[in-house]
C-alpha cells in the first residue's frame, strides 16, 4: 500500500490533474502480488501523459515497463490488467530478480469525473478518520473502468459501484481492524464474477516532540520528510520562534497543564518528551497518561529513566525510555534517527529487530 504521505501527495497530484479541462494520466496500482515482490497490493502510482511519474512504484525494470504501458492506455483510453508471471513478462520478473509475482491495473484518467473520489478520501484524512475503500476493477477477469465504494463503519460515503449486494458483500468482507493492509477478493455479482481490491486507509501519524533539546530539533525534519504531521511543544515561546526550526512547522506554547488542550492526540500520534529537564519531563509524561496515543518515547540515561518510571504521576503509562532502538546513538541526529526507527516499528506493529532475522514477509 502507499503510506499516508505517498498518499497526500498522490491526492495533490489527483487534485491537480482534476484541475485541468483535459486530463491524460493514467493511474497504476497493484492489485495482486505473490511471493517476494517490491510493494504490496493497494500501491499506486501517477503516470502523466509526458512520462512524468508520481510516487514511483520501484524505479526499476517492472516500473520502466508499467509506465510503457501507461502511456499506452492514456492513447487507448481503455483499462488494462498487467501481470507478470511465468506465463506473462516473465523477462521483467528475471530481470527484477526478487521472484514474486504482481497484477498491475491501469486505469485512464482522461475526464474529471475520473479522480472524483480523491475529494472524500481528502476529506476523511484531514478529519483523521480511519476508512476503507473499495476499487471494482474487473468482471469475469476482464478490466473494466473502475468504480469504488468509500465507507466509514456503516457509513457510506462515496459509492459508484450502484449495486447494493455487492456493496454488501464487500462492507462485509473487509477486515474490522483498522490496521492498514489491503487484499483482493472474487464474488459473484449479476454481471458476473467482480475482482475487488480493498483497503483501510489510515490518517498520515502526527508527531509531538515536546522540548526544544539538540535531539529535539534534530527529530523535527526528519519526522517532516517521513510525512509525519510534527508539532513542537515548548512552555518557553521564545524558542518556538528560533531561526533553525523547520519551515512550516506547527508550533504550541503549553505547560504540562495545557498540553491536552494545545495539541490534538489519537491513536494515529506519537509523543516524545525531549526537555532535558527531569521536572518538566515527568510533569509532561504525566500529561500524556491515559491519552489515546499509539507511542510515548523519553529521552534520559537509565538511572534517569528508572525515577521517571518510579514516579507515582506516571503510574500506568507505557513509556519507551530510554526512546530508540539501540544503534549506538551519540549525536543529536543520530538519536533522532533511533527515535524515528522505533516508532517506526511500534506504528508498523514490528520488533526492530534485524531484517536478516525475520524469516516472515519484509512489507
Amino acid at each position: 500500500m502507499n503510506s499516508a504521505h505517498e498518499l497526500s501527495i498522490l491526492i495533490a497530484a489527483l487534485r491537480d490533474l482534476h484541475r485541468d479541462a483535459a486530463p491524460k494520466a493514467a493511474l497504476a496500482t497493484l492489485t495482486r502480488t505473490r511471493g517476494s515482490t517490491f510493494r504490496r497490493p493497494g500501491t499506486r502510482m501517477l503516470v502523466l501523459g509526458d512520462g512524468q511519474v508520481v510516487c514511483e512504484l520501484s524505479g526499476g525494470c517492472p516500473q520502466r515497463d508499467i509506465v510503457a504501458r501507461a502511456l499506452e492506455v492514456i492513447d487507448s483510453g481503455e483499462p488494462r490488467l498487467v501481470r507478470y508471471n511465468a506465463e506473462s513478462g516473465l523477462d521483467v520478473l528475471i530481470e527484477m530478480g526478487c521472484g514474486g509475482e504482481l497484477e498491475v491495473l491501469i486505469e485512464p484518467l482522461l475526464a474529471i469525473h475520473d479522480t472524483d473520489f480523491i475529494d472524500t478520501l481528502a476529506r476523511c484524512l484531514d478529519e483523521r478518520r480511519t476508512i476503507h475503500m473499495a476499487t471494482l476493477f474487473a468482471m469475469s477477469d476482464q478490466a473494466i473502468m473502475p468504480r469504488r465504494l468509500v465507507w466509514n463503519g456503516h457509513d457510506v460515503l462515496y459509492d459508484t459501484i450502484d449495486d447494493t449486494p455487492l456493496v454488501h458483500a464487500i462492507m462485509t468482507h473487509a477486515p474490522a481492524s483498522p490496521i492498514r493492509r489491503a487484499n483482493t477478493f472474487s464474488h459473484p455479482s449479476a454481471q458476473g464474477t467482480a475482482d475487488v481490491l480493498t483497503e483501510a486507509i489510515a490518517p498520515p501519524h502526527a508527531l509531538v516532540v515536546i522540548g526544544s533539546s539538540a535531539a529535539a530539533r534534530a527529530l523535527l525534519p526528519l519526522a517532516t520528510a517521513l510525512g509525519w504531521r510534527t508539532t513542537l511543544v515548548d512552555h518557553d515561546p521564545a524558542r518556538l520562534r528560533a531561526a533553525d526550526l523547520p519551515a512550516g512547522l506547527h508550533t504550541a506554547c503549553a505547560t504540562p497543564e495545557q498540553l491536552l488542550e494545545a495539541v490534538a492526540l489519537d491513536t494515529h500520534s506519537s509523543a516524545v518528551v525531549m526537555t532535558h529537564n527531569l521536572e518538566h519531563d515527568i510533569a509532561y509524561l504525566g500529561a500524556l497518561r491515559g491519552a489515546p496515543v499509539a507511542y510515548v518515547g523519553a529521552l534520559g540515561s537509565r538511572e534517569r529513566v528508572a525515577r521517571m518510571r518510579n514516579h507515582p504521576a506516571l503510574d500506568g503509562l507505557h513509556v519507551h525510555a530510554p526512546a530508540g532502538l539501540d544503534i549506538g546513538s551519540e549525536t543529536p541526529e543520530e538519536i533522532a534517527l533511533a527515535i524515528a526507527a522505533e516508532i517506526t516499528a511500534v506504528i508498523n506493529h514490528r520488533s526492530g529487530g534485524h531484517l536478516r532475522d525475520n524469516d516472515g514477509a519484509i512489507h
